[in-house]
């Protein structure tokens, strides 16, 4: 078997059995192709021809050419999983990145806001004549159930029940979570809602004023826009709401489990980088205002 037939297997098997994010799928996709070029150009075309020490080389060759320790890593990931499929369907006899460990590299911490800041953006949207209640559902949403941004624009109105308290998101791999939702989010929420005309079962939850649902650009616009006139962190990210809303829930206590079923992740470690924010968090407050510091 060819290197590029595994692949259209691969691919299938990815899309309709696992089921993976059109995301991840245009990432796989990405990688994957970059060493299908990487094995024409060396002639290994064919599956058992792909050794450790090819797949080593290729890995080279992308450090060489100034990519960084992530990125590497992440072609990395994407020919684990189509070579531990070819192992586990007998395509192949040893799996030639069994033994082949990701790059070290220093994680970065991500980038958080305060809950001050959030509350400085709805001062800013009640200037606005229209379309405040809308963009303050969006941050809301984001920060309050701490949700990515394809989870929020997903997002159907029977989705959210307000009585329970609770919304039903769809994350990564199509896996569907219960997430709380606040009181003083579902203030918010249903101020946004008095504003819709129609509530179908099946309508978007967010839609902008054509009535349709809200995209992630234009999520990612009106994020940057508004946090912008309030902060001056260097990310303005949908994605940094997500991220203040876990480390902020830590900071209060919250068991590190729970977090981890509220934002979707599969492994604890993931959750984790939040415990070293809280703990960056703990030692800059010490240092400024502890006199023994």
């Amino acid at each position: 078997m060819q290197v590029a037939q595994l692949w259209e297997e691969y691919l299938n098997h990815i899309k309709n059995i696992k089921r993976y994010s059109d995301n991840t799928i245009k990432a796989y996709t990405e990688d994957i192709d970059l060493f299908l070029l990487y094995c024409k150009n060396y002639s290994k075309l064919e599956l058992n021809g792909i050794s450790e020490k090819f797949v080593k080389s290729f890995l080279m060759t992308l450090t060489e050419s100034g990519l960084e320790k992530k990125s590497i890593s992440r072609k990395l990931s994407s020919l684990r999983g189509i070579f531990k499929y070819a192992f586990n369907h007998d395509y192949i006899n040893t799996n030639p990145t069994a033994l082949i460990s990701n790059p070290k590299t220093k994680r970065k911490l991500p980038e958080i806001t305060t809950t001050e800041t959030i509350m400085e953006v709805y001062k800013k949207t009640d200037e606005l004549a229209d379309g405040k209640e809308l963009i303050n559902a969006i941050f809301e949403i984001l920060y309050g159930c701490a949700l990515r941004v394809s989870e929020l624009c997903s997002l159907k109105v029977i989705d959210l029940d307000l009585n329970q308290k609770i919304v039903r998101v769809k994350g990564k791999g199509s896996k569907t979570r219960i997430v709380p939702v606040g009181d003083k989010s579902i203030k918010i929420i249903n101020d946004y809602l008095k504003t819709r005309t129609t509530l179908a079962p099946d309508a978007p939850l967010l839609v902008n004023k054509t009535g349709e649902a809200i995209y992630p650009r234009y999520v990612h616009r009106v994020v940057n826009k508004y946090l912008s006139k309030v902060t001056d962190i260097k990310k303005k990210s949908p994605h940094v709401l997500r991220h203040s809303a876990a480390t902020h829930m830590l900071d209060n206590g919250a068991d590190l489990r729970a977090v981890k079923e509220i934002l979707g992740h599969e492994n604890l470690s993931t959750t984790q980088i939040y415990t070293h924010v809280s703990i960056e968090r703990l030692k800059r407050a010490y240092k400024k205002a502890h006199p023994k510091s």
